[in-house]
């Protein structure tokens, strides 16, 4: 039963995953060609009001969760139809981790090892963590590389925590049902 159970509560993390990177790929898709060309700012605030006010509610929503959330450098940002995305180059490769990872979760039913989780978050913990201290500066393909394998690192723990909180409901159950 735990099984079916673990299966579905990752599909359905898998397809919140997906919902939400189509949502933020799609964004800067159905707006005005060229049309967001810099929202450079600070993560934490809401930097770029006037840009997202002129925006559709759709994408304004994306672009505020962005403005919120995400540094938004432009130098550090992808660009799809001349606009620049509403998350930086390593927050998309973390939304795509998270998809592909979810999804390599659910068809390879990997046994959970913590020094695997290790070197699976490790290119985005030295990459990022040495870029934040200024010696180094990262390039945005290395910051859509490392951010897809911190995302996959992340849905490999989280498909854990599903069969290990599925695991734990059944067992109490059958040991209720049991009597004990």
């Amino acid at each position: 039963m735990s099984d079916e159970l673990s299966f579905k509560a990752k599909r359905a993390i898998l397809i919140f995953f997906a919902a939400w990177l189509a949502m933020v790929v799609a964004a800067p898709l159905i707006l005005p060609y060229g049309s967001v060309t810099d929202l450079s700012g600070r993560s934490g605030s809401i930097d770029n009001s006037d840009v997202i006010g002129q925006m559709d509610p759709f994408s304004s929503i994306m672009y505020s969760i962005g403005d919120v959330n995400c540094h938004q450098l432009a130098e550090r940002s992808l660009f799809l139809n001349g606009n620049q995305m509403p998350f930086c180059a390593r927050d998309v490769g973390i939304f795509i981790g998270l998809v592909v990872g979810m999804a390599a979760v659910m068809v390879l039913s990997p046994r959970f090892s913590w020094p695997i989780l290790f070197i699976m978050a490790v290119p985005i913990l030295v990459d990022g963590g040495i870029q934040l201290t200024g010696v180094w500066e990262s390039n945005n393909a290395l910051r859509l590389i490392t951010g897809i394998a911190g995302g996959a690192a992340a849905s490999y723990f989280l498909g854990h925590m599903a069969d290990r909180a599925l695991s734990v409901r059944d067992s109490k159950k059958d040991r209720t049902e049991n009597g004990l």
